[in-house]
């Protein structure tokens, strides 16, 4: 059986009714999620090699370091955490039902959904899968997924993984190209998650509008850097590179451009240059770490912010030669205005716009003048970093570092405003991906007993509880 061939449009809607009726007539207890859960680990560990020749392939080359570790190990450090702690999120909890009802009992029961849909993006093609899928299976629910059609090879991977541990009555793979994935977030799921760009996020949501369909839409936006005054360049410019440069910047919640105070602007620069060449000092270095661009289109894309900045008259700052047909260096901008091509949409590569600012307060502004992005990444002392939380809001935050709240999985991860709604990772996904059914269990005597006309006789306590 093939694994690659795209998936009919016409063939959507009757999948996902099998996908329904299947998890109506026998929808997964505890046992057997945690059986799903551990199969499918066991399947992608021993394909990792695999996963990591796919997503290679379609990126031209990607670091097999940072596949191993964002697309790899992500995720089986997820399926653990989930597995670990499911039996304790699948119990009801009780919740007071208030002294006027008593001797009546309240609890919240986690129950599935039903069928949940995954459309993926092809930045992190196996971890924006399988993280929301397996929490979809966690929660008890079946998964029909749609994985991104430019990274195909790795689309295909998904596809042979999911066949051999699922029933393709519980879970199952659409491929396909943009008309595929627009009928797919049209279908009437009972949850819906993309990961993507706010642009096709506001097109699935309306896709998912006439069904009434929730939805968990992680986006991406501008997502800053600000280096407070007094704060060691030298560890900024570090912790910076690597979140700009992993994956060459193809991520939602990399630093999309750094705030610094202006007197040390150009001590950035040189501490971000150094970091890079120390970093890729050797062509071996470089072919086997520098992760290349996702497709022509993109990295033309890129291309074209350069050439605008450059038209504009901006500082340019190439800091490596790479090679390769889709090796983009990693570029510093030095101050662009807002009318910057640059400065007007997500980067999602490896050029770094740095920015100087007089004071702490104006570089606030200049984030609150903007979209909520989905992270954000202060640099300074406690007080500093008090000051810019207290007055900013954001999907996430990691203090004096980058990336790194993502893979705090007791975290919820989520976007706010343009940058999404919802979040899941750990408890978050599991209770995003169920339903908070609650209960009240009635004792044989009960209020109600005495609800019944002529009112008048219980008028005078009606008119004490209402005081």
């Amino acid at each position: 059986m093939t694994h690659d061939a795209p998936t009919p449009v016409d063939a959507l809607r009757p999948t996902l009714d099998t996908l329904r009726a299947a998890w109506q007539a026998r929808r997964p207890d505890a046992a057997q999620r945690r059986d799903d859960l551990a199969r499918l680990r066991d399947a992608l560990r021993r394909r990792l090699d695999q996963m990591a020749d796919a997503i290679a392939a379609d990126f031209g080359h990607r670091s097999r370091h940072e596949s191993l570790i964002a697309d790899g190990m992500s995720v089986l450090t997820e399926i653990d955490r989930l597995r670990r702690s499911l039996r304790r999120w699948m119990r009801p909890r009780r919740v007071a039902s208030g002294w006027k009802l008593w001797p009546a009992r309240a609890q919240l029961r986690p129950v599935p959904l039903g069928v949940v849909g995954v459309i993926a993006p092809w930045n992190y093609p196996v971890n924006l899968a399988l993280i929301p899928l397996a929490t979809a299976i966690a929660a008890g629910n079946h998964v029909y997924l749609k994985p991104s059609e430019h990274t195909p090879r790795t689309s295909a991977f998904l596809a042979s993984l999911l066949a051999e541990v699922f029933p393709p009555e519980r879970v199952t793979v659409a491929l396909g190209d943009a008309e595929v994935a627009a009928a797919f977030a049209g279908l009437p799921f009972d949850h819906l998650v993309f990961t993507g760009s706010t642009a096709v996020g506001r097109k699935v949501m309306a896709a998912a509008a006439p069904n009434l369909t929730p939805l968990t839409l992680e986006l991406g936006g501008k997502s800053p850097a600000i280096v407070c005054p007094g704060h060691p360049l030298d560890r900024a410019a570090a912790r910076l590179v690597t979140g700009k440069l992993f994956n060459a910047g193809q991520t939602c919640i990399a630093p999309d451009y750094v705030l610094v105070d202006a007197a040390r602007r150009d001590a950035l620069l040189e501490a971000l240059r150094f970091e890079v060449a120390d970093r890729y000092a050797d062509a071996a270095s470089r072919a086997a770490d520098y992760t290349h661009i996702v497709s022509d289109a993109q990295f033309q894309r890129l291309s074209g912010l350069l050439d605008d900045a450059r038209e504009r008259g901006l500082t340019v700052l190439p800091l490596l030669d790479v090679d390769g047909a889709r090796a983009f260096p990693p570029t510093l901008v030095v101050d662009p205005g807002d009318d910057a091509a640059l400065m007007r949409e997500e980067i999602f590569g490896p050029i770094l716009p740095v920015i100087g600012y007089r004071t702490l307060d104006e570089a606030i502004a200049f984030v609150n003048a903007r979209e909520r992005p989905l992270a954000l990444y202060p640099f300074g002392s406690k007080a500093q970093v008090e000051a810019i939380l207290a007055t900013t809001v954001a999907g996430g935050v990691t203090v004096n570092d980058t990336l790194l709240h993502f893979a705090a999985n007791r975290l919820p991860f989520g976007g706010v405003g343009a940058s999404g709604m919802g979040a899941y990772h750990g408890r978050a996904g599991f209770d995003a991906m169920t339903k908070a059914l609650p209960v009240l269990w009635q004792p044989r005597i009960a209020v109600t007993d005495w609800l019944r006309p002529p009112y008048a006789r219980i008028a005078t306590l009606i008119d004490r509880l209402a005081r």
